[in-house]
């Protein structure tokens, strides 16, 4: 398994944008997708985006596309999400995983390496 660190969080009016950072340590970063989940209160942890170990593929779920952008920089071996236009409705704990593998997973159980996650909150 790859260890992941997830950063820059935080409180942003609706509109606003974020970029949070993933650091992966331990095995060969090079040869995992890499995925952003989110979590909100009360609710289970769901899809938001992912990309593929080479980055040439990347896949995100509907409710983000056109305003978030997953991209790695496997020299720093680091995924980032950046995230536009953000909404109230995005408020969430967003994760980073990790699967071992050159294919895009939309399911989050087929995700084996877990950060501990970082608080994004969308006020309107």
């Amino acid at each position: 398994q790859v260890q992941l660190a997830e950063s820059g969080g935080g409180l942003v009016q609706a509109g606003g944008s974020l970029r949070l950072s993933c650091v992966a340590s331990g095995r060969t970063f090079g040869r995992y997708t890499m995925g952003w989940f989110r979590q909100a209160p009360g609710k289970e942890r769901i899809f938001v985006a992912a990309i593929s170990w080479s980055g040439d593929s990347t896949h995100y779920a509907d409710s983000v596309k056109g305003r978030f952008t997953i991209s790695r920089d496997s020299a720093k071996n680091t995924v980032y999400l950046q995230m536009n236009s953000l909404k109230p409705e995005d408020t969430a704990v967003y994760y980073c995983s990790a699967t071992y593998s050159d294919s895009i997973y939309i399911s989050r159980h087929l995700y084996d390496s877990w950060g501990q996650g970082t608080q994004v909150t969308v006020s309107s």
